[in-house]
Order: structure tokens, then C-alpha cells, then sequence
């Protein structure tokens, strides 16, 4: 099973180089799944119903989430109609939406993406190991889904590779998000779970993650609020993903390879 797991989607530029290039790579690449984290699709702040259908429309079949989730206060109230929106897994019980979607594609194989965020250096939040561990227990890898993707949404790197390697040999890959910077990771770890500490985003590099880099430069400079919020960026984007392969009987990875298009970063296309 061939996946594809796009970064943090940064605003308007994010949106367009998602529209621009995932419909095509689905067909180049024989895509069966695409997952993107979308919580700075709406201006770099959260997500929208609308976003989502938008989103949907360009071949992303599942939206993971992270910090900025409720950004956007209407997507308390769509996410619950929503089952392949997610939010963090281990974001409190009673929260609304779902931590998890198992999507089946036309052949009848499943994907499990699994939403967490990390708690260092980041909001507290449920334990996320012990979370992974309750949904592993019902959807195990093999009987439960043919193959499980983790967006483990965290600020250091190394709580990311901690989950990683807690996970390795039970999820076909944990991904990090957030801090829009791809990293050169991208690594089968001994247990056959693929892993790479960040994606990357899908959005303008000539920022500041993201973010407008006039204002973004003035506020560590000075260290004063702007008077307005903070822009995303609207030059051209990079759109940072990375491409998994599968194991069609154990569920592992047996090919992790990140890709780059368009922007300022330096492009890299896997071969099909």
C-alpha cells in the first residue's frame, strides 16, 4: 500500500499547492491513501468545515490535527459530523470529534491514522503512550487495519522518537508535525516501523514557519505584541510530505522516502 502524509497545510498557499499537485501525485505515484495535517489550513489558525470539504475535493482522504485544533471556535461544532476530521487522541475524554479513522479503499484494505499530540514543551494533555496503547489493543496492526499511520503532533524531537520507537514493530509509521521544518530522519526503525521526526509543512518557506516574516522578525526583535494577529505567509509554497510503502502481509514499512514540490525548498521526487 502506497500512503502519502503531507505536512502541516500553512493557509492559502498551503491550500493551493495541495490543489495544485496532490491529484496529480495520486495518479503518478498510485497513491491509495493520503493523509494531511490541516490545523493551520484557516489563515494559519485552525481548520473549517468548509477548509475540510475543500480539502476532500483535492484527493486528501483523512485531516489530522494538532494544537491550533479549536482555533476556529465553529469546528467545535463540525467536527462531530465529520469522522475523517481528527483531533488529538489524547486530548481529554468527552472532547469533541475522534482521535482515530479506519478508512477502507476500494480493494477492501484498511488504514488506521492515529492523531496525537506531544506534552513536552506543549499543552498537558492525556498521556499519549498510554492513549496509542488503548487504541493499538482494538485495532491492532494485521487483525485491526493492514496498515496504521501515527501523526504524532509535538514540539521536541525527542518525545517524537521516543513514541516512535515505543510504537516500532506495532504501526507502520509515526510522522512528526508541527514544527513545519522537514527534518533529513526519514529511517525504518529495527522493528519495521518507518519514522521521521517532521514532515514539514505545505506553505510558504519565505517566512517565519509559516508566518509573515516582517512582524514574525519585529516580535523577537522587540519583544512586543504586533498590533494585529499574526498572518500566514501567501508566497509560493512547498508542499512537504512524505511517501510510505507498505508490507501487503505484516503491515510494516519497506519504504519511507520524503518529497518536496515547488517553493524555495530543494525539490525531491520519489519514483514511482
Amino acid at each position: 500500500m502506497k500512503i502519502l502524509f503531507c505536512g502541516d497545510v500553512m493557509g492559502r498557499s498551503g491550500r493551493a499547492v495541495i490543489r495544485e499537485h496532490v491529484p496529480r501525485l495520486r495518479r503518478e505515484l498510485g497513491l491509495d491513501f493520503v493523509v494531511a495535517n490541516a490545523e493551520n489550513a484557516a489563515g494559519g489558525f485552525g481548520l473549517t468545515e468548509r477548509l475540510c470539504g475543500e480539502l476532500y475535493e483535492c484527493g486528501v482522504d483523512v485531516l489530522t490535527n494538532g494544537n491550533h485544533v479549536w482555533d476556529q471556535r465553529e469546528f467545535l461544532c463540525s467536527i462531530d459530523r465529520d469522522p475523517r476530521a481528527l483531533r488529538p487522541a489524547n486530548f481529554p475524554k468527552g472532547a469533541p470529534g475522534a482521535g482515530c479513522c479506519l478508512l477502507r479503499d476500494a480493494a477492501g484494505r484498511s488504514l488506521l491514522v492515529i492523531n496525537l499530540m506531544g506534552r513536552l514543551f506543549m499543552e498537558a494533555l492525556d498521556d499519549p503512550f498510554a492513549r496509542l496503547d488503548e487504541i493499538l489493543a482494538t485495532h491492532p496492526l494485521g487483525p485491526g487495519a493492514a496498515a496504521i499511520l501515527v501523526d504524532f503532533h509535538a514540539e521536541a524531537s525527542s518525545e517524537k522518537m521516543a513514541l516512535a520507537h515505543y510504537a516500532d514493530g506495532r504501526v507502520s509509521a509515526v510522522f512528526g508535525t508541527h514544527t513545519h521544518i522537514p527534518t533529513a530522519d526519514a529511517q525504518i526503525l529495527p522493528g519495521g516501523t518507518a519514522f521521521q521526526s517532521d514532515a514539514g509543512m505545505c506553505g510558504d518557506y519565505d517566512s517565519v514557519i509559516g508566518l509573515s516574516k516582517e512582524p514574525a522578525v519585529r516580535r523577537f526583535v522587540t519583544k512586543l505584541p504586533g498590533e494585529r494577529r499574526p498572518e500566514a505567509a501567501d508566497g509560493a509554497a512547498t508542499l512537504c510530505a512524505i511517501l510510505l510503502e507498505t508490507d501487503p502481509a505484516s503491515g510494516l514499512a519497506r519504504r519511507v522516502e520524503p518529497l518536496r514540490i515547488g517553493g524555495r525548498l530543494r525539490p525531491h521526487l520519489p519514483r514511482p
